[in-house]
């Protein structure tokens, strides 16, 4: 059936004029579970459908969509998505123009073990209120909560290129959290990372997290936060775990390289980037040791796919190179501009959503250091753990980030623990200060599940490959 109205699409945009098109029929199944204070606050099933049709006729593009999966709906949809286009090109300035790409026959399905919509609605609930059971028991721990999130997309793509995809992709991950208050200060600490790790995988990777047996160091963790002292205001050597360097990469490398902001055509909410193309292969983005890869094809990564949403393979491409930045994220139509292909990172949040250019798996690549020799090696300095929320300015400059924790380097040995580090600096010069990278051993590849971009807005799932990272002269403190 999905084929069936997938060419009927296709050979309606084609009758009315259209000279390219594409058309993405999805459904999904989405499961949320959240725990607070052992009580079950968020219980919610979701089963969406429906078809996308993105045309070019008269040189523009239009886009129609429908949850109505009938050949009459279709039929409609596709010639909306037609009359769109030209009614655009009235005020168009040039016609749009797409880089090449192969035509596909094909099919993708992430590797999974345990299907997580087989597996009973009390089993998942009772994990979650157990380990939000064992953070409660720690004196001084006012609130605990828990949550997994849980997904399946089966998603059909053709074109009147020739392509046909099916591709069947799986989303598992969650988090537990502890709050502890003493008088007006607070202590927050979550597991694992940056509040919470997600994968391309299935309940495998949830029993894999060890909720249980991380659940008292957390909220002990809480705890002695309302009374560690405040992070000093110092410039210092800071030692990154891997959730803070991925968030690092996220705001810094992954967002800046996106070619659709960089030429403007999608800078609404998130603003637009230094990395201009005067400055590709001819700047310094950080030192020699910094290589940044988009790589969509690595296992279980939250940004891992077959083909992105323009039917173009998953692929592995280098941002950053030693240290010189050396390319984007780029569309079939982003692509053309700077004469290049694609590189895959085309992707919508549904089937009623336009395509837009997203990160994938966006990762800083591994070093040599093993994290005790990395530790042992600084003198003095400050340790961050586990990501809070980060702030940047529109051209992805100014940069600021808070740790949950952190603990003060003495003689290369953790000391005094810390509460909300922070740290401050311009993008390039914190790379340029990256004097060590840990190794494969210590490498993972973080999910981010809600990557925000566009108007109106697209939630993207992205993942970044990290390790443990060292920067000499950073400002650190409020």
């Amino acid at each position: 059936m999905a084929k069936d109205l997938i060419n009927l699409a296709l050979d309606t945009v084609n009758a009315l004029g259209a000279t390219y098109a594409d058309v993405r029929l999805i459904r999904e199944q989405a499961e949320n579970i959240t725990i607070k204070n052992q009580r079950v606050e968020v219980l919610k099933r979701d089963e969406d459908a429906g078809i996308g049709i993105r045309a070019i006729a008269q040189g523009c593009w239009g886009f129609a969509a429908t949850a109505k999966l009938d050949m009459k709906s279709i039929e409609q949809t596709a010639a909306l998505a037609v009359k769109v286009a030209k009614a655009s090109a009235r005020l168009k300035d040039k016609d749009v123009q797409l880089s090449e790409t192969e035509k596909v026959t094909d099919t993708y399905q992430t590797k999974v073990i345990i299907d997580p919509f087989t597996v009973p609605l009390n089993e998942k609930i009772d994990l979650l209120l157990s380990a939000a059971k064992t953070m409660s028991k720690v004196k001084g721990v006012k609130v605990c909560s828990a949550g997994l999130y849980l997904s399946k997309k089966y998603q059909v793509f053709g074109s009147t290129e020739g392509s046909h995809i099916e591709q069947t992709i799986y989303q598992s991950g969650g988090y537990i959290d502890a709050t502890a208050i003493k008088g007006n200060i607070t202590g927050e600490r979550s597991y694992p990372g940056m509040q919470g790790h997600y994968k391309c995988a299935g309940y495998e990777f949830i029993k894999s997290l060890d909720f249980l047996g991380n659940a008292q160091r957390v909220a002990e963790q809480a705890v002695a936060l309302t009374t560690a002292r405040e992070c000093p205001k110092i410039e210092a050597t800071v030692i990154l775990d891997g959730s803070m360097v991925a968030i690092q990469v996220h705001e810094t490398v992954g967002h800046p390289t996106e070619l659709d902001r960089v030429l403007g055509t999608e800078v609404s909410l998130a603003g637009k980037s230094h990395l201009t193309p005067d400055k590709l292969n001819d700047f310094r983005m950080g030192s020699d040791i910094v290589s940044v890869t988009a790589d969509a094809t690595i296992e279980g990564g939250l940004g891992s796919f077959g083909y992105d949403d323009e039917g173009v393979k998953a692929q592995k491409a280098y941002l950053i190179k030693d240290g010189i930045f050396t390319g984007y994220l780029t569309s079939r139509e982003t692509a053309k501009v700077l004469n290049q292909r694609s590189n895959g990172t085309m992707r919508a949040d549904s089937w009623a959503s336009i395509p837009l250019i997203r990160m994938t798996n966006i990762n800083l690549e591994p070093g040599t250091w093993n994290f005790e020799d990395l530790l042992t090696d600084t003198e003095d300095g400050i340790y961050f753990e586990s990501a809070g929320n980060p702030s940047i300015d529109d051209k992805r400059l100014n940069y600021n980030i808070h740790s949950e924790i952190g603990w003060i380097i003495k003689n290369g040995k953790k000391t005094e623990m810390i509460r909300r580090p922070t740290f401050t600096g311009i993008s390039f010069e914190i790379w340029r200060n990256c004097d060590a990278i840990c190794n494969q051993n210590h490498w993972e590849v973080w999910g981010v599940p809600n990557c925000g971009k566009g108007d109106p807005g697209q939630t993207m799932q992205v993942g970044h490959g990290a390790a443990p990272a060292r920067f000499r002269k950073i400002k650190v403190g409020s």
